[in-house]
């Protein structure tokens, strides 16, 4: 058989990769997620917390949402979910409630990550259902774009204070 390189690990994550590119310009945290079945996207989706005033509106949950309308099934056991980041605690409980078959994601996250960062519920011994997970695919590229989007609002935000110091003394 075989595999289209848009849909292998990397294939994917680049799209992923887009899909996070689109929610920096956005002022969104630069995550963005696919999900693939049956040998094709069936879900795109990029971080909307600000735009929508939701904190439960992160790309995995999107796409998540998306791929069970596309699949026609709450059960994704057959799915594949490629992120830029390792989801957090409430993405990766989503993911083992919805049956998702595999997790792929780029740039772990020690200090909030639940597929193995901080957490493991992807992976939990006590759930019904396990996820299958591979971490680190495109991961300079992954890690470039969370920082480099960090890097500019720790410069903005310090442009603000130095602007509303200088007002203050004159």
């Amino acid at each position: 058989m075989l595999i289209r390189p848009e849909l292998t690990d990397e294939g994917c994550m680049r799209q992923a990769l887009r899909l996070a590119a689109t929610a920096g310009e956005l002022d969104e945290v630069p995550v963005g997620a696919i999900v693939v079945y049956d040998g094709r996207v069936v879900a795109r989706a990029h971080n909307q917390v600000e735009t929508l005033k939701d904190a439960t509106a992160h790309a995995e949950m999107i796409a998540l949402t998306q791929a069970a309308a596309a699949v026609g099934d709450w059960r994704l056991t057959e799915a594949t979910l490629y992120v830029t980041k390792e989801p957090c605690a409430m993405c990766a409980g989503a993911m083992v409630n919805a049956r998702l078959g595999k997790l792929v994601f780029g740039l772990p996250d020690p200090r909030m990550g639940a597929a193995g960062g901080a957490l493991n519920i992807t992976d939990f011994e006590g759930m019904l259902h396990r996820v299958e997970v591979v971490g680190g695919v495109l991961l300079e590229e992954c890690q470039f774009l969370i920082q480099d989007f960090f890097r500019r609002r720790r410069m903005e935000q310090k442009e603000k204070r130095d602007s509303g110091e200088a007002k203050i003394d004159q």
